[in-house]
């Protein structure tokens, strides 16, 4: 297949806009959160699977997770911060081996576009330190049809 000029450097500019937007660090890396913290500080506060999740963007191996069978009535907060992120009321049973909720307590969350695996995808983090909590996606339940697919190592339950 021969390409234009048109389609060549169309092509092109798509891939060095992946490249940039989908390599290193991106908005979350400079964004200013309220808590900041030393790399050597999260590794002390974090056990090394949260902070392999939290802090370098890893993903829990699915169905670990003592949290996918939590039940409770309470709050699921971040592990690294305590940040309210969820409700045990919008939690469900998705299926993926991720604690699934519907939707976040307001001001939980953050979240941004990631590329980690070519194609995008919307990354949730804490809206207090940054961590990465899960990715969220548009076939969940009713009312909102989201589905936030957390790392249960990146968060606590609080009963109550």
């Amino acid at each position: 297949m021969k390409l234009s000029k048109r389609q060549f450097f169309s092509l092109g500019s798509i891939g060095v806009a992946a490249f940039m937007f989908g390599c290193g660090k991106d908005a979350t890396a400079k964004a200013r959160f309220a808590v900041t913290l030393t790399d050597a500080e999260w590794k002390k506060r974090l056990s090394p699977a949260a902070y392999r999740v939290l802090r370098q963007e890893d993903t829990e191996t699915p169905f670990t997770s003592p949290l996918n069978k939590e039940k409770r009535k309470g709050t699921f907060v971040c592990a690294g911060c305590n940040q309210r992120l969820f409700a045990s009321n919008t939690k469900y049973d998705s299926g993926t081996g991720w604690p699934s909720f519907w939707q976040p307590l307001a001001g939980g969350v953050g979240t941004k576009t990631d590329y980690k695996i070519g194609l995008p995808r919307t990354e949730v983090h804490c809206a207090r330190c940054g961590g990465h909590l899960g990715h969220v996606f548009n076939d969940g339940p009713k009312p909102t049809g989201k589905r936030y697919c957390m790392n249960g190592v990146a968060m606590k339950f609080v009963p109550g």
